[in-house]
């Protein structure tokens, strides 16, 4: 459901936020895009009509120009990276994982580097060095090395932890992965954002909303629709691009350092 009552919650907890003067930094990361579908389209509208920046974790194996072409006019899409094939290495009976310790450190990293440089040569200045790895999961041991193949930061779904590179996670997941495999109950995924906004408020950092348009059901739409139209445009918060987070977070590594 997306009746007033539902959303009422979260718009109380903007409202605290508007009363203190603050405002909470939102950002949409979408994973799995490699090309044009009818998806993505309507991903690209309804974002381009609510003017909401958003980050699409391609996969870099199987992308090319047709992405590039149809994404050149978007001034509010930005692209990361999302492994590299997005292949699952680990054995039965393990979670899946591409990025895991089940193959040469060497070889992994190549494939990661190669990514950076193909999606950079593809999408120029839309491209921002931000590693996100399928599943969401990573062998922490691959972590240091990341930097020194291009990489600015890290995104995985979760709290942010200290992995020796910066961290701008992804905190609620509009999937029932687990059940339907469709859009998860409104008035649970606004429970989420509102606990989240109270996480920042003393600890800050930002609410990273995660979709996959490739298998949104009618209801995740629904309720990106509600969002956008109750968010896009309240003083309490600000859909921003990755770009200008990882921005942010280079300027307060500076500060702290000085």
């Amino acid at each position: 459901m997306c009746d007033d009552a539902t959303w009422k919650p979260l718009l109380d907890e903007l409202g605290r936020w508007q009363r203190a003067g603050r405002v909470a930094t939102l950002w949409l990361r979408d994973d799995d895009a490699v090309e044009p579908t009818a998806a993505l389209e309507r991903l690209l509208t309804l974002t381009a009509l609510h003017v909401v920046p958003t980050t699409l974790a391609v996969i870099p194996a199987f992308t090319g120009e047709a992405l590039a072409h149809r994404l050149h006019p978007a001034a509010q899409v930005e692209v990361a990276v999302h492994g590299w094939s997005h292949e699952n290495f680990a054995p039965v009976g393990e979670k899946k994982q591409e990025l895991g310790a089940h193959r040469p450190a060497d070889a992994v990293l190549a494939s990661l580097e190669e990514g950076v440089a193909h999606l950079r040569h593809l999408h120029g200045p839309r491209f921002v060095p931000v590693l996100v790895p399928p599943w969401n999961r990573i062998d922490p041991k691959l972590i240091p090395w990341l930097g020194g193949i291009g990489y600015s930061a890290l995104s995985v779904f979760g709290p942010e932890r200290d992995l020796g590179l910066p961290a701008i996670n992804t905190h609620v997941d509009v999937m029932d992965w687990r059940g339907t495999r469709g859009g998860r109950d409104t008035g649970d995924l606004v429970a989420e954002m509102v606990a989240r906004l109270r996480v920042m408020e003393t600890g800050g950092g930002t609410l990273g909303l995660l979709t996959h348009h490739l298998v949104h059901d009618e209801a995740v739409w629904i309720f990106l629709e509600a969002l956008f139209e109750r968010t896009a445009r309240h003083p309490a918060c600000r859909w921003t691009k990755l770009s200008t987070i990882v921005a942010g977070l280079r300027v307060l590594k500076t500060q702290q350092s000085s």
